[in-house]
């Protein structure tokens, strides 16, 4: 289902363009637009579930699925054992699109970069 407003639902939809680094039937992954780690990916269900506080028992499988991905694409990016996986519930939390996805984070090379990295952040 298909929100108006929704940015990523425009990106699902090719309203927007976008280079996918991997899409199916269910899922689409992109790479970040403002990238926190040398490595940051965004994976997004196809349907537009607004976040882990509306999932249903039939979209935990689609959870599943995101996670298999993200362990999938950080072989493939060669970053298995230095990434983290993370997803904003509401805005308080920092969810700044209301469509559920997860971020996929890493590449860094030693614990002193993502200290670095994390404190520019805040």
């Amino acid at each position: 289902m298909k929100q108006e407003n929704c940015v990523f639902c425009k990106i699902i939809n090719k309203e927007i363009p976008s280079t996918p680094v991997f899409e199916d039937d269910d899922l689409i992954v992109i790479n970040d637009r403002d990238p926190k780690a040398p490595v940051h990916m965004l994976i997004m269900p196809k349907k537009h579930i607004v976040n882990l506080d509306a999932l249903t028992e039939e979209d935990f499988v689609i959870v599943s699925k995101i996670l298999m991905t993200a362990q999938r694409l950080a072989k493939e990016k060669d970053i298995l054992g230095r990434y983290k996986v993370v997803t904003n519930v509401g805005e308080i939390a920092g969810q700044t699109v209301m469509h559920m996805h997860f971020h996929v984070l890493g590449g860094w090379n030693s614990n002193s970069e993502v200290t670095t990295q994390l404190k520019q952040q805040l």
